[in-house]
Formats: structure tokens, C-alpha cells, sequence
């Protein structure tokens, strides 16, 4: 078992990537970063960092990653970081001639910048469609958009009503797929798909290309965090639900208070989705044994435990009495996921902020800076040169209210 402390979670985005490029460097390890064209709130470099732990011509590869859905990326960091600084755990998967590969930031804008989205204002894990062809119909979003993002801020308690009448006639798992699964028709909408493939996603393709293809098995995890109960890691099939690759996935994770769910058979808290970064999987990587999941640790509802919720301790077993699945929620909490689903996608939301949605009132409180690279620079850093200039290797908590700036690496010679 991987030895984990909470001194894994970092205070943001900045310190949370010198320490991944710190525990790399200790561990011998060579880091491919895939800069990203903005730069964060501070002035920082922003980059999707890739590490690969064991030989490039492995058979066997699980990659592990975080922030995909950005600002869910500290619990995910946390994870990566416990791995690298683990000697036995990385003894272990080389003596079975696993290659771990680690993708760190696979949305480092939104991360930084303590946003769901990327910078295009797309949900990465909703991007992944053939934009070649007919996108996805959502028409009970399409019903749903005006009463989700009233031009009227905070909604009315018409609209509130409006949304309950909704929900007692098609019911609250029809909402919760209708808000959740993906939207291709309102950018300044919630779970936003897009109309072409992000830069996270182009980029997603470029490590699956150079990490991937070769690999024969290949395994996932991509951490989350939001649905559930509080402080349980959900695991959820990554994949087309076939019967094969959804016994092997129960065989390696499940547990006995944490069982794995599946999306399409309706035992995951999460809704069947589309456009999911595993599409991805089996298109860049269609001749290996692939098997993978999500692995989504609940958090507590916004406005509860807001400001550290994306980045509690991750918990073992549930507690005595609480089911360690995910669970519907029952009709007493619509309003509750309502105001969730609004938090997700957009933070400052369930505080009454107008402006935070995109498209609506005032610009975004964090905009992106001028662009500083071209696109698909994955340039090697040398070893010697990552050291943190600030804070050590001191964990710090997210202060309420105001935002630390940070560890920043040392800077380096671009390529």
C-alpha cells in the first residue's frame, strides 16, 4: 500500500507542480513538459508534466492522472506525489514490469486559476467527441439552460420552482443527466463540450501517442473529486462498459466498501456522459488491453467546506453506518445538486455571483494572460535546475478567503 500524508496537498496550483518536478528529480526521473500557450494567476508557468517511471519499451503501462477537471486537480497531485516519493510502491510496479506514467495537470490553466474548465471555457472530460460529425443533442438541457442560467441573478423563487416542477415530471435522474452528461449548443452554458478539441485534449493524444501506443496492457486512473460521500473514493469504469474489461477493473480495485460502479448501468453517482477523455483510449491505443477508472473522492456540498473541500485527506474505509458507493439523491436534495451542478461548472456561483458564469455579467474574475509559447512544446528540464526557490517542501493549507503565491521552479533555458 502506497504511504500517504497529508503533506501531499499543496496550498495551489504553482507549489503543487515543484513539488511534483522536485519528487521527479529525486526519484531519477526525466519530466516532458507540454507548456500551455497562458500563463497562471501569478505570472507562472503552466504546463501539462509528464513523467514515466520505467522503460519506454514497457508492455504493461498504467497511467495516472490529475486535474482534468482543474481546480479537482489538488487531490490528484497529492496521489501522483505520494507515488513518486513511495520507493517500495515504484519497487514494486518495476518488478512486475509496469511502467507508471504520470500526467500531471492535464488542465493546468483551470487548476491554477481554482476553475472546472479549461481556458477555451470547455469541460475537458466532455471535449471528446467526433467534431467531424453531428455533435450530441441535449434537449433537456436545452429546456433546462434559461431556469439553469436565469438572466436574473440570483434566480427567482419562480425559477427555482420552475426547475422543481421539472424535476417532479421527468424525475431527478433525468435531470441530473440532462445537466451533467454534456452540452454542445451553449458555450456560456453548463458542462460545456465545445466545438473543436481543446489544447488539453490535443495534447492528451500527444502523451497517449508517445506513452502509449506501444504498451500491449494498458491501465488508468484519472482522479477526480466532487460526487459522493464525503471523503470516499468512488471507483467508476473508464470505458466502454464490456464485460471483460469491466471484470478486470473489479478484480484490481474493487474493494469491499468500495465497489465499482458503472456509469452505464446506472450504479455510479456520476450520470452517463459524453465525450469522455477515455474515447481517447481506444483511438490512440486501439491494439492494447485496455482497462481503466475514475477514481472520484466526494467532497463536502459548496458553501459547507468551499474552500478546502477539492483538497481533503483521502479517506479508507467508510465510515460505520454510510454506504461507500455513490448514491442518487433523493428528491429532498434537488435543490442542493442544483446548486452543486452551478458550483462545478463555475465557481462563485452557488455565492450569488452573476458574473461567474461565462456569457453573463462581467468577464471573468480570471482571465487568461498573453500567450508566452506556441503550442506542443514538450521540452526535457534538466534534473539540476527544479528546486523550489520559496517554500521547501512544507505543505501548506489553503488559506480562506485569499491565495497564496506560491512555489515557482527554477527557471530553465526554453526550447
Amino acid at each position: 500500500m502506497i504511504g500517504f500524508h497529508t503533506d501531499a496537498f499543496s496550498a495551489n496550483y504553482a507549489q503543487a507542480r515543484a513539488r511534483f518536478l522536485e519528487a521527479a528529480e529525486k526519484a531519477g526521473l526525466a519530466v516532458e513538459q507540454h507548456l500551455h500557450p497562458f500563463r497562471g494567476p501569478a505570472g507562472e508557468d503552466l504546463a501539462m508534466d509528464v513523467a514515466r517511471d520505467g522503460p519506454a519499451d514497457a508492455q504493461a503501462v498504467l497511467l495516472v492522472t490529475s486535474a482534468c477537471h482543474g481546480v479537482e486537480g489538488f487531490a490528484g497531485s497529492a496521489v501522483q506525489l505520494a507515488c513518486l516519493r513511495d520507493a517500495g510502491w515504484r519497487g514494486y510496479a518495476r518488478a512486475r514490469g509496469v511502467a507508471v506514467v504520470y500526467v500531471h495537470a492535464l488542465n493546468p490553466w483551470g487548476f491554477a486559476h481554482l476553475r472546472r474548465v479549461t481556458h477555451e471555457k470547455v469541460d475537458l472530460n466532455r471535449n471528446f467527441v467526433d467534431f467531424s460529425r453531428p455533435l450530441p443533442a441535449n434537449d433537456g438541457y436545452r429546456a433546462l439552460h434559461p431556469l439553469l442560467l436565469p438572466a436574473q441573478w440570483p434566480p427567482t423563487p419562480q425559477n427555482e420552482q420552475a426547475i422543481t416542477g421539472w424535476i417532479a415530471t421527468h424525475g431527478l435522474a433525468a435531470f441530473q443527466a440532462a445537466v451533467t452528461q454534456g452540452q454542445y449548443e451553449f458555450p456560456d452554458g453548463l458542462f460545456y463540450g465545445g466545438t473543436a478539441p481543446t489544447w488539453s485534449h490535443r495534447n492528451w493524444r500527444r502523451v497517449l501517442r508517445q506513452h502509449a501506443h506501444a504498451a500491449r496492457r494498458l491501465a488508468w486512473i484519472d482522479v477526480h473529486t466532487g460526487l459522493g460521500p464525503t471523503g470516499v473514493g468512488e471507483r467508476i469504469l473508464a470505458g466502454r462498459a464490456e464485460p471483460q474489461a469491466t471484470a478486470r477493473a473489479r478484480q484490481w480495485w474493487q474493494t469491499p466498501w468500495a465497489p465499482l460502479t458503472v456509469t452505464q448501468d446506472g450504479s455510479s453517482s456520476s450520470a452517463a456522459l459524453h465525450g469522455e477523455l477515455w474515447e481517447a483510449m481506444y483511438e490512440e491505443c486501439a491494439h492494447a488491453e485496455y482497462t481503466g477508472i475514475t477514481l472520484e473522492y466526494g467532497t463536502a456540498p459548496p458553501g459547507r467546506d468551499a474552500g478546502g473541500a477539492a483538497r481533503r485527506p483521502l479517506a479508507g474505509p467508510a465510515p460505520a453506518g454510510r454506504p461507500a458507493r455513490g448514491r442518487r439523491h433523493p428528491p429532498a436534495h434537488a435543490g442542493r445538486l442544483l446548486r452543486e451542478h452551478r458550483a462545478m461548472a463555475h465557481p462563485g456561483a452557488g455565492a450569488g455571483q452573476r458574473g461567474a458564469f461565462p456569457g453573463r455579467g462581467r468577464p471573468h474574475a480570471l482571465t487568461p494572460g498573453p500567450p508566452a509559447r506556441r503550442e506542443g512544446a514538450a521540452a526535457p528540464v534538466s534534473r539540476a535546475r527544479r528546486r523550489c526557490r520559496r517554500h521547501g517542501d512544507g505543505a501548506a493549507r489553503f488559506p480562506a478567503g485569499r491565495r497564496r503565491s506560491g512555489c515557482r521552479p527554477a527557471r530553465r533555458a526554453r526550447t
